[in-house]
């Protein structure tokens, strides 16, 4: 009776310990850094919209690590903003708006997380659809019409995302 209480306790605890890793997703910030950013930031700033602009919206991170003008790593690209001299972050200051939005960044729709982490892998991997935006450094929601837009290449629109491009 003792031997079945503790194989059902090692097994419970395994389990438990499986439940946990798998909901963190596919990966985690600790395994693949710039592949959780880059999941992260099109989760945040596509999840309800299609694949192919959530695809778009990653390319876009991916454009501006190669591009002279920004950082050049997923994870500096998408955490950039102005910052205070304490190196904290201005609220609402942010190349993509939720980093400094003040509201957590831990997923919460487990679905579109581990879509989004399927993205962010198939790109960094095997360069799944690069290119789809033609060199696209930014982009903005259709419902809105930045200032900045005017300076800019149009590319062209991809779900609920508009694209362009910095040709200078």
């Amino acid at each position: 009776m003792k031997y079945f209480i503790l194989v059902f306790f090692v097994l419970a605890a395994t389990l438990g310990h499986a439940k946990t890793t798998l909901a963190k997703g596919l990966f985690t910030a600790e395994d693949q850094p710039e592949m959780w950013c880059l999941a992260q930031n099109i989760y945040y700033e596509a999840r309800s919209s299609s694949r192919a602009d959530r695809i778009a919206v990653a390319d876009v991170v991916i454009n501006r690590v190669h591009h002279t003008y920004y950082p050049n790593t997923i994870c500096k690209v998408v955490h950039q903003g102005k910052q205070h001299a304490s190196g904290q972050m201005v609220r609402n200051k942010c190349q993509f708006s939720w980093y400094c939005d003040g509201k957590s960044d831990w997923p919460v729709d487990m679905d579109a997380w581990v879509e989004a982490q399927q993205i962010a892998y198939n790109m960094i991997v095997f360069n799944d659809a690069r290119g789809i935006t033609e060199g696209a450094t930014h982009y903005h929601a259709t419902y809105v019409s930045p200032n900045w837009a005017k300076d800019f290449q149009l590319v062209g629109r991809i779900g609920v995302h508009i694209f362009y491009r910095w040709d200078k």
